[in-house]
């Protein structure tokens, strides 16, 4: 997405189908690879649905402590603005490789985009998806290696709404010069007219340009705006990839537009139905009139904006679906990389009850060597109690099921009993108002005090 962008009104879908070609995963995969059903898998196997955002690193370098705050709000993946040089300033190789250590340090899966493509043939200053692929062997240093955390994004919105038709051999040229190159990455590529792909151009190729991938490795990214304001446009689109068992993920996606109002409500209960991943356009910083897209305020974890809130903990959204990559639980990571299972004990206390309302504190405690970070603590309960405000945290509810991820403040849980505390306001309605029978950190059983 860059301001300013034209976008155009969708036709209507047609019900053809791509047939994807046979293609059978690697047996011993190093990082991301596509299954034959058109799934993204981690190394190991494992399946892998992106929840998460972007983040402008090349307009904002110096505002990489937003990796930690979108991931302690929930996120397991990150699409990270980069420049090849040819419309901001470049991302060198040791800059890349910084972003890719501080995604890692944040157990983020990371999607790398070359922005300077936007708009290519209708924007004067966006330059090829060839360009695009020559950056990345200039960057490929920071990038070897690192297979099994980072995809290859080769470039955002690569065509505008001019001469559409050459989307398909550039991007099937691009995919070549990669892998020519030596790079083994699951590469992502986006559709053309400005990311919406009005023209179907990338719908109705999407088979031909996996084909073109000796890798069968790429995952094709729809960025959905304006042109995607109804249920039947979204729903169409993607079961068309899904029926096709071709790789989709919604790369690009908000809560209003220039061009029109998309449905991010369908946009999230269909990939979630669906098990497809979705990254939301932006962290914050946001210019040119879509302002409104912040997720937070200046860049403060503290100060969602409704779209922020909206998309970290709303229904579907990215607290209440994400799920971390496996890589970080020490299943095929590098071996300096794998993190413990955490070791918690959780303290519940009500401090204050009244007819029908309750007032309680939650203190969470860190019984392993290895600082927590990014965590996610959950229960449920068996009184009917609905919690109503909390600080320390973001909770998640739904039925007796709660969820809270941290605060900016509560994030690392420090090492060797080190603690954090949660307050809360809530209701219950049941004969008792019983403390929870359990509590996960990060899906491990805490021991209770």
């Amino acid at each position: 997405m860059a301001p300013g962008d034209a976008r155009a009104t969708a036709p209507t879908p047609t019900a053809s189908t791509p047939t994807a070609s046979t293609r059978t995963a690697p047996a011993a995969a190093t990082g991301f690879h596509v299954s034959a059903g058109g799934r993204l898998l981690e190394a190991n196997g494992n399946d892998f649905v992106m929840r998460g955002v972007n983040h402008a690193h090349a307009w904002y370098p110096n505002r990489t402590s937003s990796l930690a705050d979108v991931k302690a709000l929930g996120a397991n993946t990150v699409r990270v603005v980069l420049s090849t040089g040819d419309q901001w300033t470049k991302n060198d190789t040791a800059d890349v490789a910084a972003v890719v250590a501080q995604c890692k340090q944040n157990r983020l899966i990371c999607v790398l985009e070359a922005h300077d493509t936007t708009g290519y043939g209708e924007q004067s200053a966006a330059v090829s998806l060839s360009r695009a692929a020559d950056y990345w062997i200039s960057v490929k240093s920071a990038l070897q290696g690192q297979e099994q955390y980072v995809l290859v994004n080769i470039g955002n919105e690569p065509y505008g709404n001019t001469n559409t038709t050459g989307w398909t051999a550039d991007t099937k040229a691009a995919i070549q010069k990669l892998r020519a190159a030596g790079f083994g990455h699951t590469l992502m590529v986006d559709a053309p007219n400005w990311g919406q792909d009005w023209s179907h151009t990338m719908r109705d190729n999407a088979a031909a340009v996996f084909a073109a991938d000796p890798e069968r490795n790429t995952v094709f990214s729809i960025h959905m705006y304006g042109v995607f304001d109804t249920a039947a446009e979204i729903n169409a689109y993607l079961n068309h990839f899904v029926a096709a068992r071709l790789p989709i993920v919604v790369g690009e996606f908000g809560h209003d537009h220039s061009d029109g109002n998309p449905d991010e409500d369908t946009i999230l209960a269909t990939t979630q139905a669906l098990g497809l991943g979705y990254l939301g356009w932006s962290w914050s910083g946001n210019g040119g009139g879509v302002e409104y897209l912040d997720m937070a305020t200046g860049f403060d974890p503290a100060a969602l904006t409704t779209w922020g809130r909206r998309i970290f903990n709303g229904a579907n959204g990215i607290a209440a679906t994400a799920k971390e990559a496996t890589v970080y639980a020490g299943d095929g990571g590098d071996p300096g990389d794998p993190a413990p299972t955490p070791g918690c004990a959780v303290s519940y206390r009500v401090t204050n009850q009244w007819d029908g309302g309750f007032q309680a504190e939650l203190t969470v405690r860190n019984t392993g060597s290895s600082p927590i970070s990014g965590w996610k603590l959950a229960w449920s309960y068996a009184n009917g109690q609905t919690i109503s405000q909390m600080w320390g945290g973001s909770p998640i509810q739904s039925g007796p099921a709660v969820t809270v991820v941290p605060a900016s403040y509560t994030s690392v849980i420090p090492a060797n009993g080190g603690s954090v505390g949660l307050g809360f306001l809530g209701t219950w309605n049941g004969a008792a108002n019983s403390h929870p029978a359990a509590f996960t950190l990060n899906g491990s059983t805490c021991s209770q005090t």
